[in-house]
């Protein structure tokens, strides 16, 4: 039963299914060759690429990534990181699009200001609506309110993305209740984007019954990015086999682990 359940424990997102649930981005890192390491170590099969800070072939006179991270490897995950209205968004997610023969598949993400990076939830209401209706297959980024989760899954977002902790921070889950009610209203995976620091903040986030959890910083500020990403697929793992393994109950007392009926008093 055990090993069925880990043979068989898919991410399904859409109509697509992976083995990988860490999924990780592509900045921040100091060279393409770090880049290219990284991200094979940490095992990850969907990989997001900021369109207003990466050339994947709109500029062809400078590096592009894609010959690091190669669309026949791995899933390439157009974000709209560093965009701050719905119509910036939907315009960068037009272009991915066109730079990637009809791909559908888009991360959004609407910031509301650049101190925070927190998103700005009305305008990625708004632009998760454009984007559905023009055929999008869209992962959304978002606060950690259960109720605009809820209303972004009824939309047909195909993957709700709340954050753990503020972009960049490396703070961990702040707000492991919200996470929990997020959890148990939802049709749709749910993943963890944003504030990931260490390993265990990952495995606390899979525990929860988290279907993934997407990560940048975490991996490319780390002293040792390659191990940090190896660490992270584990954690991950972990994370997640411990959650389909279900944890014992909590209990207020002491409880023996050996029997203690028939012993010699």
């Amino acid at each position: 039963m055990t090993q069925d359940l880990q043979l068989n424990d898919q991410l399904i997102i859409g109509e697509r299914s992976f083995s990988s649930r860490l999924m990780v981005g592509t900045g921040k890192y100091k060279d393409m060759q770090e880049t290219g390491a990284a991200i094979r170590a940490s095992g990850a099969e969907i990989v997001t690429v900021a369109l207003r800070r990466t050339n994947i072939g709109q500029n062809p006179d400078q590096p592009n990534l894609l010959d690091v991270v190669s669309p026949d490897e791995y899933c390439i995950l157009p974000n709209t990181a560093f965009c701050y209205t719905a119509e910036e968004a939907v315009r960068t997610c037009r272009l991915a699009r066109e730079l990637l023969n009809g791909h559908d598949l888009v991360k959004l993400e609407v910031l509301g200001d650049d101190k925070t990076l927190y998103p700005n939830v009305t305008e990625t209401l708004a632009a998760a609506e454009t984007l559905i209706n023009d055929g999008f297959k869209v992962m959304v980024y978002t606060s950690d309110d259960p109720l605009i989760c809820k209303r972004l899954e009824e939309m047909g977002c195909v993957a709700v993305m709340p954050l753990g902790a503020p972009i960049g921070s490396g703070l961990g889950l702040q707000n492991l209740n919200n996470i929990r009610l997020i959890l148990e209203n939802a049709n749709v995976p749910i993943i963890v984007d944003a504030g990931v620091g260490t390993p265990s903040d990952a495995a606390v986030a899979m525990e929860l019954g988290c279907e993934g959890v997407l990560m940048n910083s975490a991996i490319a500020h780390a002293r040792s990015p390659v191990l940090m990403a190896q660490a992270m697929r584990k954690a991950v793992e972990c994370g997640r086999e411990g959650y389909l393994a279900g944890r014992m109950p909590k209990k207020m007392y002491a409880s023996a682990s050996s029997p203690i009926d028939g012993t010699i008093s």
